[in-house]
């Protein structure tokens, strides 16, 4: 029986593990395969590879106080656009865009 294809969502838990090479072989393999049909998951990997690449040369006393004030701050932002909205309304995307949970 063939392996079940992964979401979009299964890879986005599995791509820590992709990178550090701690995916079993048929893992591994249902990961690639969703890589080569999904351009937004690699993109995605495109983009985690690059930031590991980018933080791995930062330190946080390379940070002068502005730059970490504006991070930090970045982040909350970030984190909120991440809470579940409330009674299931659509979320506004800073696009102008929206999203339903559940889709």
């Amino acid at each position: 029986m063939p392996a079940q294809e992964l979401t979009c969502q299964q890879l986005v838990e599995l791509v820590t593990d992709y990178l550090e090479g701690a995916l079993s072989a048929p893992e591994r393999a249902r990961f690639e395969a969703h890589l080569a049909m999904c351009p937004h998951c690699a993109e995605y990997l495109a983009q985690m590879r690059r930031t590991i690449q980018t933080l791995g040369r930062l330190t946080e006393a390379s940070l002068d106080a502005q730059a970490r004030r504006d991070l930090l701050q970045l982040f909350r932002t970030w984190k909120h656009q991440q809470a579940p909205p409330v009674n299931g309304a659509a979320r506004t995307h800073s696009n102008g865009g929206t999203s339903s949970k559940g889709k």
